[in-house]
């Protein structure tokens, strides 16, 4: 089975929902087409400023193909955890609710539109709580469950830095393991992308504004290079313990056997890591 180029296509918002809607009914054959469609529509206004009340978001790293990154890694992790039989199997409506959580859980970038100051990135240090209120706005209004919002609230709140899922109370083992693979792909599917590395000094950027806003440093780096120094060891010190420990391992479902049972995504990480170190090691 041919599978998208995760890396080469996903600046691409047609060809990332249609690879979502064929894992999506390649799991749940019996399921309605119009979900992917759908949801997808959500994202798209968010980001391009249709979002009553809004702005479209303005960040330079955290923009539209960060999202779509995570999602495809998202549904390829899901689908690869579903082929290996794993259990507990995860109901369709367990991955909808994932599939939404990527989608919304950077929603904290979105600006009112009587908020002309700065970008998004302002928000940084409150952006767990701004997307879980977003989340629960938005799908109040297209009449989900309260249940179904405190899911997506869980697994927007793995994606936070540092988050002690433990501490976080799923409904359901499903809802925990669903929470864990969301952790997962927001972290590996930026990290894998062809121009991680070039993209840093937007996210310096995006550190600093919020820094320049909150008044707090968030990593405390005082430069570009001093965030590209630091890349290597967040990698290897806090991404690496991250998905394997808190997030259970869940990262091995991406592993396909087109790749040789290869996980690209790791594989390409430690490549850009490695070519990083290299590059800072001759600057001195």
């Amino acid at each position: 089975m041919r599978r998208l180029n995760a890396w080469a296509d996903s600046k691409d918002p047609l060809k990332v929902a249609v690879q979502i809607l064929e894992d999506y009914r390649a799991l749940f054959p019996d399921a309605t087409p119009d979900f992917v469609p759908r949801v997808f529509g959500w994202l798209m206004d968010a980001f391009e400023g249709r979002m009553l009340g809004y702005l479209p978001i303005d960040t330079g790293y955290h923009d539209l193909e960060h999202m779509l990154q995570g999602t495809l890694c998202l549904s390829q992790l899901l689908r690869g955890r579903s082929l290996s039989g794993e259990l507990p199997v995860l109901s369709r409506r367990t991955f909808e609710l994932a599939i939404i959580a990527v989608f919304l859980h950077d929603t904290w970038y979105l600006k009112e539109v009587s908020d002309v100051v700065g970008t998004g990135a302002k928000y940084t240090h409150i952006h767990v709580l701004r997307s879980c209120e977003f989340a629960s706005d938005l799908l109040r209004v297209k009449e989900f469950f309260v249940d179904e919002i405190e899911a997506v609230q869980n697994m927007i709140r793995c994606t936070a830095m540092g988050v002690n899922i433990r501490m976080l109370r799923f409904a359901s083992e499903e809802e925990r393991i669903a929470g864990c693979s969301v952790g997962t792909a927001d972290l590996l599917g930026q990290m894998a992308a062809d121009d991680y590395v070039e993209k840093l000094p937007a996210l310096f950027e995006e550190f600093e504004e919020s820094r320049q806003y909150q008044g707090q440093a968030v990593g405390a780096f005082l430069s570009v290079d001093d965030l590209k120094r630091k890349t290597p060891k967040f990698w290897k010190n806090y991404v690496l313990p991250k998905i394997e420990g808190d997030f259970e391992g869940v990262f091995r479902f991406l592993r396909w056997p087109e790749a040789g049972g290869e996980n690209l995504y790791l594989e390409r990480i430690e490549t850009s890591i490695a070519r990083l170190e290299a590059v800072m090691a001759l600057r001195g």
